[in-house]
């Protein structure tokens, strides 16, 4: 075939067009992204899109969406069918509105806010909602016009609930329970000796923060026939207490807590049980567990009301115990004994059958699984095995014999969710696409809502069916916001120590990468037992902050030491009595592989991180010469100053582990800081205390050490005021260009 020549003009002409066309979109993937773009309250760009508030409703069909108020042209709450996707106003604003109006002593604005909400606390039969609002609760029956005001008191209400057959609600005023009873509109004190130091039905800071989850108040739990309340009281009188000073009012304001330090007196706690209609509380018999300072770290009834399932440990945490007690007469008897020659961490409450068999779940054998037991405490079988784990028991279906879980079988890396038969056969994954899944189960057993996320994509919402077959797609989430940015490639790596453990990182190079050139590494970490860092998984805010850095000219790097990659409980003991060095010297194992990458400048390698990655980060520099500089936030400086729940359970106690202590502790090693450190902390941290930084602070100024200090008023174990939030990631960012 004879060849043509196309005319120069053409040519040129055709070249001019490409340009044209394409310049806009080359231009679109060059933006570099700046800390406005991330954390200025006013200009930030949604970088995470939009992921759904979904909650099921109990009919199983529907879920309940709750919009954002900036969108005025959609109700706040949609019912929507979870198969069509076909929504409607949940309730009728206006109605609910004009009803807490009506109501009196009560604004405009403050009876529209009322009515339109994201959320509300339901009833069990979700006809009526429970609302908390200036101090006090107030109850408004779905669809009538009429709204209650429960409480009128100066004294706050907290942990409020409704009984199962939804015709009382309990709550905690001033430490002593009480309960509303919706038919006489009378309110009912059960406790009466309730003050500063006696806490009834209500958590204190230690049993929130390391048991019975944050912010969290509940401490008395419905008998399911409604007769009854179990709760618990805690005697802080022993307790030492800590003050956390707010140095920005005219009068300083003092918070005065009491906190329990590793050593230091526990409360003390007793199980009680009050009947609803009132009487003399029922002490159930916790008398073999001595001295006085054993933890209670569960309660819940079995499905008869006849007996108050409670789960024991010792103060070391080293057994836990499963124990039911007869609810008339306190006579108890253990039914589940674990035990361990490090720790034992609470996990969840039995998972009852119809039979009154139950599912438990463990990690005795260095894993958490399921197991099931009879009603009297005998092994059944053990329903999951392998050397991943469960992650969270999702719900069963009796009716076909099926459990649902999310787990780590596929990845330790990115949760799945499966199903499994309750006899142990048949576990299957019911949604195969790569990344991190959270499935969140219909009541009916037939579809589940599915979050998914990997580490380039924001969160995508799906509803599948429990077969695994996809039916919706509810939000897709395309993030076009991404696309106008220059970012690199985050990889997923594997890394062995020096013993052969199998490490998870992350290593984002610049998006301008080029093999031939050496740069630094700035490297992050947490490094706590079982908390895993390295997920193939959405990173948020502060994912968008790496690449930020990494435009900067770094090699960003996370990998998880063993103790924390989630792989496992029994990669977490070897760290028992002793922490930080095993930690740091896996940490070092994964930066002698990196070292050895020929793209890698090895003299200049930063550590960043916050909490338990705040002492990771304080240790390494007192103890490697591997780091450059390090950015230590919220750092626990010496362990005797941290709670005892959590620290015991790892270290024991100083009586016990003095040594153990004294090793794991930056402030005796202040006089050996190698590399350039910033301290940060928030002055009112109510958990990791500002003492731990002004202890460290004086030990490196008395050793002759020079180093960072920056405090965040009004900031508490994290800054989350948006200012002070751009303030710190800007800080960070100039430190790290400044020294690395």
């Amino acid at each position: 075939m004879r060849g043509f020549i196309v005319p120069r003009p053409f040519v040129d002409r055709f070249l001019i067009f490409l340009l044209l066309i394409l310049a806009p979109a080359a231009r679109a993937q060059q933006r570099l992204l700046t800390i406005d773009d991330i954390f200025d309250p006013a200009k930030k760009v949604n970088f995470g899109g939009t992921v759904p508030n979904i909650r099921w409703l109990k009919d199983g069909t529907h879920y309940l969406l709750a919009n954002d108020p900036s969108n005025s042209n959609v109700p706040r709450l949609q019912k929507v069918n979870a198969l069509t996707g076909a929504a409607t106003a949940f309730h009728d604003a206006a109605k609910m509105e004009a009803a807490f109006k009506a109501l009196g002593g009560l604004s405009d604005a403050d009876a529209k806010q009322l009515a339109n909400r994201g959320s509300y606390d339901f009833n069990h039969k979700e006809t009526a909602v429970l609302i908390k609002f200036a101090n006090d609760l107030f109850l408004y029956e779905l669809g009538t016009d009429t709204a209650l005001r429960v409480t009128n008191s100066a004294e706050e209400e907290v942990g409020e609930t409704f009984s199962p057959n939804d015709r009382m609600i309990g709550f905690v005023r001033s430490n002593d329970m009480y309960v509303f009873d919706l038919a006489t509109q009378r309110e009912r004190r059960l406790t009466t000796d309730g003050n500063p130091k006696i806490l009834n039905g209500r958590l204190d800071w230690v049993y929130q923060e390391e048991l019975y989850g944050r912010g969290n108040f509940e401490a008395y739990w419905w008998s399911p026939d409604s007769t009854m309340l179990a709760y618990l009281r805690l005697d802080e009188s022993p307790v030492h207490e800590f003050s956390v000073v707010d140095h920005i009012p005219y009068h300083q304001n003092v918070e005065v807590t009491p906190y329990p330090k590793a050593g230091d007196p526990n409360p003390v706690v007793q199980l009680g049980v009050i009947n609803a209609a009132g009487g003399a509380t029922r002490w159930m018999d916790t008398y073999k567990y001595q001295p006085a300072d054993f933890l209670i770290v569960r309660v819940s009834w079995t499905p008869d009301s006849k007996k108050v399932v409670y789960q024991a440990q010792n103060r070391e945490q080293t057994y836990l115990d499963l124990n039911f007690a007869d609810a008339k007469d306190g006579k108890s008897n253990t039914v589940v004994h674990e035990t361990s020659k490090t720790w034992i961490e609470v996990i969840d409450n039995p998972r009852w059958l119809k039979d009154g068999s139950f599912l438990w779940q463990s990690e005795r054998s260095g894993w958490r699984h399921l197991y099931h037991y009879a009603s009297d405490g005998k092994l059944v079988r053990q329903v999951t095995d392998g050397k991943w784990e469960v992650r969270s028991l999702e719900g069963v279906d009796e009716n076909k014999g099926l459990v649902f879980i999310t787990s780590t079988e596929y990845s330790h890396i990115a949760p799945q969710p499966y199903r499994i038969k309750l006899d142990g056969t048949g576990l299957t994954r019911l949604a195969t696409t790569d990344g991190s899944h959270r499935m969140v189960l219909s009541p009916a057993n037939n579809h589940f809502v599915d979050f998914w996320s990997d580490l380039n994509t924001p969160t995508q919402t799906r509803l599948y069916d429990t077969e695994g077959k996809l039916v919706r797609v509810i939000e897709e989430n395309k993030v076009e916001a991404l696309k106008q940015y220059k970012l690199g490639k985050p990889e997923l790596l594997q890394v062995k120590t020096r013993d052969g453990f199998v490490m998870e990182a992350m290593m984002l190079k610049p998006p301008d990468f080029d093999p031939q050139k050496k740069y630094p590494v700035m490297s992050f970490t947490y490094g706590g037992p079982h908390s895993p860092q390295v997920r193939n998984a959405w990173g948020g805010t502060t994912g968008v902050w790496y690449h930020a850095l990494a435009q900067k000219g770094y090699i960003i790097w996370v990998c998880d030491n063993r103790t924390a990659s989630g792989k496992g409980e029994e990669s977490t003991w070897p760290v028992y009595r002793n922490f930080g060095e095993l930690e740091l010297r896996d940490i070092e194992d994964g930066l002698t592989w990196l070292k050895s990458q020929p793209f890698v400048d090895g003299l200049r390698i930063g550590i960043s991180g916050w909490s338990y990655g705040g002492f990771m980060t304080s240790y390494a520099l007192t103890h490697s010469k591997s780091f450059k500089i390090g950015i230590a936030g919220g750092t626990v400086s010496d362990w005797r100053d941290y709670d005892t729940i959590y620290t015991e359970r790892y270290m024991g106690t100083p009586q016990n582990n003095p040594e153990g202590y004294k090793k794991s502790s930056p402030v005796h090693a202040a006089k050996d800081l190698h590399g350039k450190l910033l301290l940060v902390h928030g002055t009112i941290d109510d958990n990791v205390h500002m003492q731990n930084a002004i202890q460290f602070v004086y030990e490196l100024q008395k050793a002759g050490k020079q180093f960072e200090l920056m405090l965040y008023p009004k900031s508490r174990h994290g800054v989350t005021d948006p200012l002070l939030l751009k303030h710190m990631r800007t800080m960070m960012t100039e430190f790290i260009v400044a020294n690395l």
